[in-house]
């Protein structure tokens, strides 16, 4: 057992002297490192790794990294989604990327049958609930600007990546909760202790279906990161940075500001995220390709079918009353802007 670990760690500073080689462009003598744990998908295990290094000329210098580690897996529909990083970063893709939206960089990675490793840069940004209004909503213009340069450019680096989810993802997730007797049947029992407006804004858009799919087909289609919720987002002073592209693939546009709005931890900010980060997504869209006739009601039918259900199925099994709590106010929020969107139709 201790062979093991020690080929284990031999394997792991062999790849850090060669990420950090790549880093620094110098080559590098050896190197002191700690690790410190991050949070990672499923199945991952991502970790901080910093310290100091000695180059072959003698210089000292300080550095951080992380460091990922990614096991084989099955995700619903989506086989492959457990290398599609791998597969987004040897293909051209980084090439595409605006001034002010991009991914980490990527310093080496490697691949075999059952798992993979990815070093990459560390981000030094604002993260998480840290992230303001002002922040989501700088983060939804650069995202629109970046789609929309790809939808408009087509560039020939897309033709060539063969591993991306497919744009029939997000309806085959809500036809999956829509055949669960525990979220469909719940909201329409009895025994459920939601607001009864809750329940009927979820029961209207399945009595609704054809339609509000007929709408969101009309939407164009585009590159979707698909996980795009604060946590994966890194606010800096120049750039947004976005993390955790496995999901990644061809969606609907205004999926990934969907998530931005309703993929949240608090749900404070709901309305306010909606009503700002909508306009910036579709004007920084507008940048590449006009989108004048997509109205913010579509967008909203999209956060309900990618996220209603999802809720309903946190509130009825929480573990505990904080979590039952905030799922429920996520649902109220969603109401609300249902509300906000009624009235502005009337007042038209």
């Amino acid at each position: 057992m201790k062979n093991r670990i020690k080929e284990q760690d031999d394997n792991f500073y062999n790849t850090l002297l060669i990420a950090l080689k790549e880093m620094f462009d110098k080559d590098i003598e050896k190197a002191r490192y700690d690790t410190k744990q991050l949070h990672g998908g499923t199945l991952g295990d991502v970790k901080l790794v910093y310290g100091t290094l000695i180059t072959k000329t003698g210089e000292t210098l300080e550095y951080k990294v992380v460091y990922k580690n990614q096991k084989k897996w099955k995700r619903y529909s989506d086989d492959n989604s457990w290398r599609r990083e791998y597969d987004l970063y040897k293909s051209d893709l980084g090439n595409e990327f605006t001034n002010n939206f991009r991914w980490p960089i990527c310093y080496y990675t490697n691949i075999s049958k059952n798992e993979l490793q990815i070093w990459m840069e560390y981000i030094d940004g604002i993260t998480g609930d840290s992230l303001t209004v002002d922040m989501c909503e700088a983060a939804a213009r650069a995202l629109g600007r970046f789609q929309g340069k790809l939808f408009a450019e087509k560039p020939k680096a897309l033709d060539k990546i063969r591993n991306l989810s497919n744009v029939g993802f997000l309806r085959q997730n809500y036809l999956n909760y829509r055949s669960w007797p525990e979220v469909y049947d719940y909201i329409r029992s009895d025994d459920c202790d939601l607001p009864k407006h809750i329940c009927e804004m979820m029961i209207e858009i399945d009595e609704n279906e054809e339609r509000v799919w007929r709408e969101i087909g009309k939407l164009p289609i585009v590159l979707c990161q698909r996980d795009f919720w604060n946590a994966n987002i890194f606010y800096t002073e120049n750039q947004i940075i976005c993390i955790d592209w496995d999901t990644t693939g061809w969606g609907r546009l205004g999926e990934d500001i969907a998530s931005l709005i309703a993929d949240v931890e608090d749900s404070g900010n709901i309305v306010e995220c909606f009503k700002r980060c909508v306009p910036a997504y579709l004007s920084g869209f507008s940048e590449y390709h006009r989108v004048d006739n997509i109205s913010r009601a579509t967008i909203y039918h999209l956060i309900i079918v990618m996220f209603g259900y999802r809720y309903i199925e946190n509130y009825k099994f929480a573990k505990t009353d904080q979590d039952k709590k905030l799922s429920r106010d996520i649902l109220k929020k969603l109401f609300n802007i249902r509300v906000e969107l009624t009235k502005q139709q009337k007042m038209l």
